[in-house]
């Protein structure tokens, strides 16, 4: 059986599935040990609207993930999402103490970065540094040993709601999970699907889901802009649901099956069966009539990411395109038209930088779940938190003795 320490769960709880993966670090690198799904019934828009239905789709994902890997499962990391989520970037100066920068030092210029008025009922998920400068020497990325008088850092900054990020960690709790740490779903897909040498060209990543696409630029190696919009797949099977007259569960199949993402690459003469809502006979529908319901939704979604990314100020500079990753991206012919509309190059993203189950999770769909693996192996360090803290007393006595060192 494989150790401990070197094992790491990453547990993406998604509004159309809840999936865990189970990664192991070994000499060769991570390697996937075990993979669990099961249907989420208890979110919405990537928000826990259902603790019951939401632990219930946890624990059996969980049980899955637990038998293939031949290992019992206490610590996840899980990801965040929903349209709650923002994210800004930020700067903070300070005087370095002794004229080369320390590990305090880079401390203290974080908390000048993040000290920006935050409403009471959003928290801080990550602040991600992009870069350094020291006396007017900009670009630096480990500015640490380095002379100065002078230290100022850019951040962003990435806040969500405090009662979202609690409902999670209440629902890994009720399963008897710990919840090492909490991540922004595109920035752990991003480890998953994306190399360093498109993080330094630019690059967009946008993950798809049923709920929510989520979107994340980088230049220089480091985030510039995250931002999540909560529309997604459901979005489109929705306008099917409704459009064919059919259950919600007949229209996810007939969208996975026969959908394609522009109608006119579709032949006339196709007809697809369509099982009725009221329990009567089933009927046919052409194909061509499927996909202009289809069309326009998914065109609605990619036109509103293009101004997410616009937004950011880097549409020009991303010269590694777009990243297009979820669930979502499995339609037929979205990559095709998402270049169509972004009008830069577009490529589907897939988990690699990963081996053992490599044939499993070669799909966009455990993007997320690998990413959190792979975000989790670097950061394994890490305190777990639950919603009461009973440690948080030491931790005032630690941080009030780093104060006193300081001063005296």
């Amino acid at each position: 059986m494989a150790k401990k320490h070197s094992i790491v769960v990453g547990l993406d709880i998604g509004t159309s599935k809840v999936c865990a993966i189970v990664g192991e670090m070994t000499e060769h690198g991570v390697e996937v040990i075990g993979v669990g799904t099961h249907s989420s019934q208890g979110l919405r828009k990537g928000v826990v609207i259902n603790i019951e239905s939401t632990v219930n789709s946890i624990k059996k994902a969980v049980e899955e993930a637990e038998l293939m890997a031949g290992c019992e499962i206490h610590t996840i990391f899980t990801g965040i999402a929903g349209g709650h989520i923002k994210g800004f970037n930020s700067h903070g100066i300070v005087a370095v103490k002794n004229k080369e920068v320390t590990p305090r030092d880079l401390d203290r210029v974080i908390d000048a970065a993040k000290a920006v008025a935050i409403p009471m009922d959003r928290e801080v998920l990550h602040v991600l540094p992009q870069d350094y400068i020291i006396d007017d020497q900009d670009g630096i990325k480990e500015p640490l040993g380095m002379s100065g008088v002078r230290l100022e850092a850019k951040v962003h900054i990435v806040t969500g709601a405090v009662t979202s990020a609690q409902n999670i960690i209440k629902c890994c709790n009720r399963t008897g999970l710990n919840v090492a740490d909490i991540v922004l779903e595109p920035l752990a897909s991003a480890e998953a699907v994306l190399s360093d040498q498109e993080r330094e060209l630019g690059v967009a990543l946008v993950d798809m889901g049923g709920g929510t696409t989520d979107i994340a630029v980088f230049h220089d190696g480091s985030v510039k802009h995250t931002s999540v919009l909560a529309i997604g797949g459901n979005h489109v099977t929705g306008d099917i649901a409704a459009g064919l007259r059919t259950p919600f569960g007949d229209a996810e199949r007939i969208k996975q099956r026969y959908g394609f993402a522009k109608a006119s690459m579709v032949a006339e003469d196709e007809r697809v069966e369509v099982p009725s809502a009221a329990g009567k006979p089933p009927g046919t529908v052409s194909r061509q009539i499927l996909c202009e319901i289809i069309e326009p939704r998914l065109d609605e979604v990619f036109r509103l990411v293009q101004r997410e990314i616009e937004k950011s100020g880097y549409e020009d500079l991303l010269a590694s395109g777009v990243v297009m990753t979820g669930g979502s991206m499995l339609l037929s012919g979205a990559i095709e038209m998402a270049e169509q509309i972004f009008g830069i190059p577009v490529r589907l993203g897939i988990p690699r930088h990963v081996g053992g189950l490599v044939d499993v999770i070669s799909s966009p769909v455990y993007a997320t779940g690998v990413g959190l693996v792979l975000y989790g192996m670097k950061r394994q360090e890490r305190n777990f938190f639950r919603i009461r803290d009973d440690r948080i007393f030491s931790k005032v006595k630690h941080r009030m003795a780093d104060w006193f060192s300081e001063f005296f």
